[in-house]
């Protein structure tokens, strides 16, 4: 598939995993619909000088997002944690010291459960401010974020796009209520 902009690129890890699906002029997207979504995800989630695309990646990555997306919806999920955990199994966190300064590396069982263990994990980054995470409140979007705004209140996905067409509506709306008034 040829996509052309994928919206709300920069996210941290495992919010850009979710947003991997979009809605864009009513077409559904999914930019891991094979191996050349893949490379192209990972480069664009800065993961691309750590991890090769390689297709065995993609189920593994998949599953992630499928845990992910239902545990931001529905945090205490059973099956979702489950799995969640299960992804996680196949990654090792190794911490060392050298030369003076603690380093962390992550084993991983299989190289292909990297970008998914990766996602993961940095789901359970998120969960430092779980009311951090929030789903864009344009009914129309599907795309999430982690609110790093000062004061916590970010609504949109962002303000050129949803936040944009938000406003935009609220104006005409008012503008018909006074126009029947």
């Amino acid at each position: 598939m040829t996509v052309s902009s994928r919206p709300l690129v920069g996210e941290p890890i495992a919010m850009d995993l979710i947003n991997t699906r979009w809605v864009s002029g009513g077409t559904r997207h999914d930019l891991l619909d094979g191996p050349t979504g893949l490379a192209r995800w990972l480069t664009e989630a800065g993961l691309g000088t750590r991890f090769d695309a390689d297709p065995a990646a993609l189920p593994p990555l998949l599953r992630a997002r499928d845990a992910i997306a239902v545990l931001v919806a529905a945090p205490d999920d059973p099956g979702a944690t489950a799995e969640l955990n299960a992804i996680l199994e196949h990654g090792t966190v190794r911490r060392t010291l050298a030369e003076g300064a603690p380093r962390t590396a992550v084993a991983f069982d299989a190289p292909a459960w990297g970008p998914a263990w990766t996602a993961a994990d940095g789901y359970l980054d998120l969960l430092a401010a779980p009311d951090r995470i929030r789903r864009c409140a344009h009914p129309d979007c599907v795309l999430y974020f982690y609110d790093t705004s000062k004061n916590g209140t970010r609504r949109w996905c962002s303000m050129a796009g949803c936040g944009n067409r938000a406003k935009a509506a609220r104006h005409h709306a008012r503008e018909r209520t006074g126009r029947g008034a």
